[in-house]
């Protein structure tokens, strides 16, 4: 085989930028970035400007898409109002179209591709309209009759792999946390933009979540890394894994670790609606930026629609306790990728790693 040529779509996203930095920390492969904005750190990789919403422009990549071997399928669609996009039929079917043009250009131009790397998650199982059966299971706890763009780019996949020498392999993590600007599901901006405003008053770091639910959480490294396992592991051909950090939790008991980390002593449940609000933090976040010299944008240019995930992940405005979300990783064990983390030291690292890069105060 010819050297490794990873082609990472989404780089500026959570999972994109993540597997820019592991393969090239990794080294011995070409890595190629494909995304609207230019990341903010490139790691070795060459970026290519690229809306995948348009043929046009993919087919001008395909000069560039030459001799691919591995592609890490990250790019993502998400509609304005977040939770209720996630079954909009629009937003299903971009983002059938995005990976649908990606591919049509790709393959012809990668005789040597080995493997393709599509990004699930837990609205696999329908965590998003049901209990989740506990655990989910890969192969017998998805919810196949809630229209899903998963569906959509997982069958045009299976029906495009018949025949040939390439693979597939399906990753369904569940909450992720890692660094990124601008993301639709990232909770380190929203939560350090929360804390700031609080600090300023004098005040403790109060819960603004609802009623508890046991929940898991991965690494976004972590995660780079099973990426980069199923991507060349015989046990990951073809198949779907959920990823995890390996423990399971639930935000009350994890607040005390992310207030440490933040500088903060933790308060008390004070329920509050991140998206409601955060218009009010607009002005005094630029003033913050310019008194603590940092580098993270504008509000909403930071946080993106991760206001409103954070409100649904930490269950805004429920009063009672929610079913547990908890998918079993037993498969992935047993193909080979055994990688755990301690879901309290991972908020204390991103915590950490966003305030000694001055993204955050």
């Amino acid at each position: 085989m010819a050297k490794k040529k990873v082609v990472v779509a989404g780089a500026t996203g959570l999972v994109g930028h993540a597997a820019l930095r592991h393969f090239g920390a990794a080294g011995g492969c070409d890595v190629l970035a494909l995304s609207r904005r230019r990341p903010p750190e490139l790691y070795g990789a060459r970026h290519v400007p690229i809306d995948l919403t348009d043929p046009a422009q993919c087919r001008r990549a395909a000069a560039e898409l030459q001799g691919a071997t591995h592609l890490v399928y990250a790019a993502l669609y998400e509609a304005p109002e977040l939770v209720d996009g996630w079954r909009d039929q629009n937003q299903i079917r971009t983002n059938d179209v995005m990976l649908r043009n990606l591919m049509g250009v790709l393959e012809p131009v990668a005789p040597e591709l080995a493997h393709v790397a599509l990004l699930q998650g837990t609205k696999a199982y329908g965590v998003h309209v049901r209990p989740l059966m506990v655990p989910a299971r890969e192969g017998r706890s998805e919810m196949y009759e809630q229209p899903n763009f998963y569906w959509a780019q997982e069958n045009f996949l299976r029906e495009l792999q018949q025949g040939k020498s390439w693979h597939w392999s399906i990753l369904r993590p569940v909450l992720i946390v890692g660094e990124t600007i601008g993301g639709a599901m990232d909770l380190i901006p929203p939560l350090g933009v929360y804390a700031a405003m609080l600090r300023e008053q004098g005040r403790p770091l109060d819960y603004p979540g609802g009623a508890p639910r046991v929940s898991q959480a991965v690494d976004v490294d972590l995660l780079a890394r099973a990426i980069a396992w199923a991507g060349e592991a015989p046990a990951a051909r073809n198949e779907a894994f959920n990823v995890t950090n390996g423990d399971v939790f639930t935000w009350e008991n994890v607040w005390p670790a992310i207030s440490d980390a933040l500088g903060m002593k933790p308060g008390t449940a004070v329920p509050l609606s991140l998206v409601q609000e955060y218009p009010k933090w607009i002005a005094p976040w630029d003033e913050l930026r310019r008194r603590h010299g940092l580098i993270s944008p504008g509000l909403e240019a930071f946080v993106g629609l991760s206001f409103q995930y954070a409100d649904y992940s930490m269950r805004y405005g429920q009063t009672q306790s929610g079913p547990p979300s908890i998918v079993s990783t037993v498969k992935i064990n047993q193909a080979g990728f055994t990688e755990m983390m301690d879901t309290e030291t991972m908020f204390r690292k991103w915590f950490a790693l966003a305030r000694a890069s001055r993204l955050l105060p």
